[in-house]
């Protein structure tokens, strides 16, 4: 019996890298997103291997749609095995510049957004006798705004709010529901080409691994997690960076 998942944010980038090797691996996929013709190609990718779609316009800050798109996915497909909280938002202002409204929205985005769809998805879940979760954290989390960082402060505050999610939520939510979070480093997409690439070799010397990274090496973690079996991992977070030690 295929499984189920809703991926956030999952047009295009980390998501729809994401969505494709869950599909592979004989997920069917909700994708959330506002990028509606990006979001469309995503889920006809997914089609054309076999496994069916779903293409859901939601903004990810909204806590009322977050149970809608639940309740849509429970009807079509009976139930959700995995839900990946991958939306975010970057913000590159500093402190002395960045205005109140910039920042709430921010961390709406970006932290917010995973107890929505959280809070929405684990009754479901746990109706079911479980269910896993991964949320889209950030190297920033440790590291703060540094200098080649896309987002500054705001951005790193809110990813590190999700490792603290991530942890208090897995004793809460255990043991039906495991949740964990991924850490990217430097990851090349659609979004960040143009500012990776102005300085691409600059930073490859500062990874052990000697590259940036891509959509597909994050979503090998996001497969284990969503697949592995038996799985004896949870409220942890698994830092996707080649090592990365310049930054």
């Amino acid at each position: 019996m295929a499984k189920t998942a809703i991926i956030t944010g999952g047009a295009r980038g980390i998501g729809r890298g994401c969505a494709l090797e869950l599909a592979r691996r004989g997920f069917d996929i909700a994708l959330v997103d506002l990028l509606r013709p990006e979001m469309e190609r995503t889920a006809g990718e997914i089609r054309a291997l076999g496994r069916r779609a779903l293409a859901l316009e939601a903004d990810v800050t909204r806590h009322a749609r977050a149970q809608e798109v639940t309740a849509a996915v429970t009807s079509e497909w009976g139930g959700i095995d995995f839900l990946l909280n991958n939306a975010g938002r970057a913000m590159p202002k500093g402190i002395l510049e960045i205005s109140e409204a910039e920042f709430d929205q921010t961390v709406a985005v970006n932290l917010k957004s995973c107890f929505n769809y959280i809070q929405a998805v684990a009754p479901a879940m746990q109706a079911a006798g479980g269910g896993r979760i991964v949320s889209m954290s950030s190297l920033n989390a440790f590291t703060g705004g540094v200098t080649s960082a896309v987002s500054k402060f705001a951005y790193a505050a809110a990813k590190a709010g999700i490792l603290g999610m991530t942890r208090a939520l897995a004793k809460e939510l255990g043991p039906t529901i495991a949740i964990n979070a991924i850490c990217p480093g430097v990851i090349k997409t659609e979004l960040t080409a143009p500012l990776i690439e102005a300085r691409e070799a600059e930073l490859a010397r500062g990874i052990a691994l000697q590259r940036m990274g891509g959509p597909e090496d994050v979503a090998q973690i996001v497969a284990f997690l969503a697949t592995a079996e038996p799985l004896f991992i949870t409220g942890q977070e698994f830092v996707v960076d080649g090592f990365q030690w310049v930054i």
